[in-house]
């Protein structure tokens, strides 16, 4: 299942440029020319790694990414700043804002392809790593055993899924529930557990199998 990028920038024809080079490389991608439209297309759908530049007006940059960053919903989606700002101090204020990588322009855009492929990449492999500790779990007869009983079937369902290194979109392929359906479980149970990422939702399904 192809990768789902969102590309934010006020500038229309870097916006074109950059969005249509992704999908030559086989991404889904979505675009926004500010921030508070990239807001409301991370709500409509979580993308897999976001392009944002830093100045656009209204929301900024930094702004975005601390308003993702503060929602346990979209607190680890991939964020890469691709802009004109090319200060060490730019560099530096990106970092401690939350983002992963920071590309300026001008930029080549093999550069750019490069650290996509290599950011998502590290994520599945962090995907993988996690369903190798936690095993294949059994199905719906054990799953009675070990459940959370302040979650519901399905949002059980969905952590195990959550356990076993599963991406949304596959676990919404699996479960035969929609995208926005499995964002909402997930975001449900992170308030309900209090906790404040997948990864801790992994531990916990984890911990409850102990």
């Amino acid at each position: 299942m192809a990768k789902q990028l969102l590309v934010v920038d006020d500038d229309p024809g870097l916006l074109l440029a950059v969005s249509e080079t992704l999908r030559a490389e086989g991404y889904e991608v979505q675009t926004a020319r500010r921030g508070s439209e990239a807001m409301v297309r991370v709500a409509e759908a979580l993308p897999d790694l976001i392009i944002s530049d830093i100045r656009m007006p209204g929301m900024d940059g930094y702004a975005l990414v601390r308003n993702l960053r503060a929602s346990p919903r979209s607190r680890l989606v991939p964020i890469i700043f691709l802009t004109a700002k090319d200060e060490t101090a730019d560099r530096i204020a990106g970092f401690r804002s939350g983002v992963d990588a920071y590309v300026t322009k001008p930029f080549e855009t093999e550069e750019l392809v490069a650290i996509v492929k290599s950011i998502l990449e590290r994520v599945q492999r962090t995907h993988s790593d996690l369903a190798r500790m936690f095993g294949e779990q059994e199905r719906d007869e054990h799953l009675d055993l070990i459940r959370d009983e302040d979650l519901t079937d399905a949002e059980w369902r969905v952590a195990e899924a959550v356990a076993r290194g599963l991406s949304n979109k596959e676990i919404a392929a699996e479960l035969k529930l929609s995208l926005r359906t499995i964002e909402g479980h997930i975001s449900r149970i992170l308030d309900k557990k209090n906790l404040s990422n997948r990864v801790e939702l992994a531990l916990h399904v984890r911990e409850r199998r102990v």
